[in-house]
């Protein structure tokens, strides 16, 4: 029963208020309400809830317990979906523990969560606009905490007042529907929080018991929560229940530090209890484990990120209903904290692989820990052709063949990102899905194109030979995360003195078909690159092998970047003997004693900087010190070199360095430098290409904003204070940009380098 309260008597304790506010408060606070507080206190609160506006929707009042550390905190603001969630996330991240809190809101029916939800996909809705007095008839929350201040936290004027500023900027923002960016903010500040005071995830999920009663309400559910304390364990509880679309009408919080019992009064995203079974057990299971996993964010490069789409991973699985060995996965040792990582690297990831892969990904994850088992070639082919089975239909084949393709990228990509798999590692298993895949598609395109047109064979009868080379990352070995495909493709001939313009036709065929068997979602992810074949755009798809040796040779139309990309020629499929023939005869030209113009490689290296470098912006790949000087520095002494040294002739560019090295043409220190500098270097560039789901933009993001610090904590900066570890990164790297680009100009260009200077540290 509502507590009498005389409307006069609050007018005397608040003279300066509308009475009409004073009314508006009395007539739609919780009944509830009124048992808990004194007159006094309700006009304390009256007079908090007369001070808001639309531009600062929310107040606090402060004040200190009789003991050290112990505050009674109480906040005022309009009520909005999620608030409550919002508030105790900030309390936490503030370094307070909330061991007893009451919040209460207006008993009319609140605003829909449905809106605020279909805003964060993309809808717009008008922001209604009170008529009269700002505020007056907007409804309104009054939450009453009692905290402990945690050990070694500080609270003092300055934090108070960063405290007052945050509460009342994400309570606007959720004015402005804008629920988003409030959880990704206040996810950032907790889990630095958390991280800081070592609370990262435990081994198992602690045992939450969660009760449903819709008898005691005639509104709401009431949600009994019975469990462990953790830090942040309200906000990890509340914001799960706000993720799965629930509103928060009351709630009584008692905590000890070691045990708590909450009590909630709920409404799903339609304003109507939740009375189906099923829903409070699908609840259950994801409150429970999003709960969790909120402890796991320490592990996560973005924090928000990471816990809006492990919301998105649960939902795909509660559409499928989780059996208990797959809610056995999720609570097995660091199976969440790797899921916060995987889900916290970029929103690529998710939406290209997460999203699509996620029946493979609990399995993945339960086993990350274990060694990875490459697999060989010849396996790998021959679960291909398993697949492909009897099927005659080419677009079933090519839609089998590009999931087959799309399940092992994810599981090459998966284990590298898990167990920080080595570069050669990775990139080897990358080069070798490649080859097969690129077999197999030769074989798809030859059978569709032979349909209608006899291939072309030797005076013999035989097939005439037909190669696929590899160039760049993949004729190195070196592919990476968003490495695109390079290629070359070149058929031998039957009468090389009479040439017939019919086969130049079919191979023309036969590679247009081919390219249309490997589909990317996205560029660079596995993308056919055909623009260094002779002639570049404007030159034939394919070519003959005496096409080659005509274009490839001394005064041939070949540019002396040609021959220095040539370096990185291999076959990787089709007819093996012609492959091999085509690499002895690159080894001859790129490796003769024929002049090779150094200046006008250097002159392409300026060019590089000058047009492909943004100002006052650090390309990891173009800047000077980035990846191409390495890689430049290796090939310019492979060419000046290998005609007399054959170790030097090796497409790869470590083991070009080992051999420089080796053949004392580079020191240990320098072959070291540049050794240890590519790797890092390669690291950052997989980073980048992760978050940014492409091979382009390698653009280092500006120095000390959010999302440098996300790069910095992808690449492993994990310290306490996120800002000192993406400092740490940028000037490592610039360290290692800047002693690679000494190497380089000592080598090839003493006192005379004019390049375009690095970011400097602000």
């Amino acid at each position: 029963m509502k507590k009498p309260f005389d409307q006069t008597e609050l007018e005397k304790l608040s003279p300066h208020i509308d009475p009409a506010a004073i009314k508006d408060f009395l007539d739609r606070m919780d009944p509830d309400y009124f048992l808990e507080f004194s007159t006094r206190t309700v006009a304390e609160h009256v007079t908090m809830a007369n001070t808001l506006t639309l531009e600062d929707p929310c107040t606090l009042l402060i004040q200190p317990a009789n003991d050290t550390n112990r505050y009674r905190l109480t906040i005022v603001a309009y009520d909005y979906f999620a608030e409550f969630a919002t508030i105790c996330g900030l309390l936490s991240a503030y370094g307070f523990d909330i061991r007893e809190a009451l919040v209460f809101t207006y008993h009319d029916d609140p605003v829909s969560a449905s809106k605020t939800l279909r805003h964060m996909q993309g809808f717009k809705w008008p922001i209604r606009r009170p008529r009269q007095q700002p505020g007056l008839f907007k409804r309104k929350a009054v939450d009453v905490f009692q905290v402990h201040l945690l050990p070694g936290t500080t609270f003092d004027t300055a934090i108070e007042q960063e405290l007052r500023q945050d509460l009342s900027h994400m309570v606007y923002l959720l004015e402005a529907q804008k629920l988003q960016e409030v959880r990704n903010h206040v996810n950032r500040k907790l889990v630095e929080m958390l991280g800081q005071r070592k609370t990262a995830a435990s081994a198992l999920v602690h045992p939450v018991e969660i009760f449903f009663n819709n008898a005691r309400s005639a509104r709401d559910t009431v949600v009994d929560i019975r469990g462990t304390d953790s830090p942040a364990f309200l906000y990890a509880f509340t914001n799960a229940l706000a993720m799965r679309g629930l509103y928060f009408s009351k709630a009584v919080i008692d905590g000890d530090g070691i045990r708590v019992r909450n009590r909630f009064f709920v409404r799903d995203r339609h304003g109507k209890k939740i009375v189906s079974a099923q829903e409070q057990q699908e609840l259950t299971v994801a409150a429970a484990l999003i709960k969790e996993f909120t402890h796991s964010l320490t592990w996560a490069p973005d924090p928000g990120k990471a816990l809006n789409h492990f919301s998105h991973f649960l939902d795909q699985w509660l559409e499928h209903r989780l059996s208990k060995k797959q809610i056995g996965m999720l609570t097995k040792k660091d199976s969440l904290a790797n899921l916060a990582r995987l889900f916290g690297t970029s929103d690529f990831l998710w939406e290209d692989f997460l999203r699509r892969q996620h029946v493979n990904l609990l399995p993945i994850v339960e086993t990350f820990h274990q060694p990875q088992a490459r697999s060989s070639k010849t396996a790998l082919a021959k679960a291909l052709k398993t697949s492909l089975g009897k099927n005659r239909n080419p677009e079933n084949r090519k839609t089998i063949l590009n999931r087959i393709k799309d399940q092992e990228l994810f599981r090459i990509d998966m284990h590298h990102i898990l167990n920080e798999t080595s570069l050669p590692s990775f990139s080897e298993s990358l080069t070798t899905l490649a080859e097969v895949i690129l077999a197999q598609a030769l074989v798809e395109a030859q059978a569709v194109v032979n349909r209608k047109h006899p291939p072309p064979s030797t005076l013999n009868k035989n097939p005439l030979p037909f190669s696929i080379c590899g160039l760049g990352k993949l004729g190195g070995r070196e592919l990476g995360y968003a490495s695109d495909i390079e290629l070359i493709f070149v058929y031998g001939t039957n009468a090389p003195d009479r040439p017939n313009p019919g086969i130049g036709e079919y191979y023309e065929r036969l590679v247009q078909e081919f390219l249309h068997w490997i589909e990317t979602k996205q560029e660079g992810i596995f993308q056919v690159d055909i623009r260094l074949r002779p002639h570049g755009e404007k030159g034939l798809l394919t070519n003959s092998f005496e096409d080659i040796k005509c274009y490839y040779r001394t005064g041939g139309a070949a540019a002396p970047f040609e021959r220095q990309a040539l370096i990185k020629l291999r076959h990787v499929a089709g007819h093996s003997a012609l492959g091999r023939r085509i690499e002895r005869y690159k080894d001859e030209f790129v490796y003769s004693q024929d002049p090779w113009p150094l200046d006008t490689a250097l002159h392409l290296r300026r060019r590089q900087i000058q047009e492909l470098v943004p100002k006052d912006a650090i390309h990891v790949k173009y800047s000077p010190g980035g990846l191409i000087d390495v890689e430049y520095t290796a090939q310019y002494l492979q060419i000046q070199h290998g005609s007399g040294k054959p170790p030097l002739r090796t497409p790869n560019t470590l083991q070009a360095l080992e051999a420089l090295q080796a053949t004392r043409i580079l020191s240990r220190h320098d072959a070291t430098i540049l050794m240890e500098d590519y790797l890092f270097l390669r690291k950052v560039i997989d980073g980048l290409r992760i978050v940014r789901g492409h091979a382009k933009d390698l653009v280092l993001p500006e120095s000390g904003s959010d999302d440098m610090i996300y790069l910095a904590r992808r690449l492993g900066y994990l310290t306490g204070v996120w800002k000192e570890g993406a400092q740490t990164f940028e000037n490592e790297l610039q360290q290692r940009m800047h002693r690679t680009h000494a190497i380089f100009t000592k080598l090839f260009q003493p006192e005379q380098w004019k390049g375009r200077k690095t970011r400097k540290k602000k």
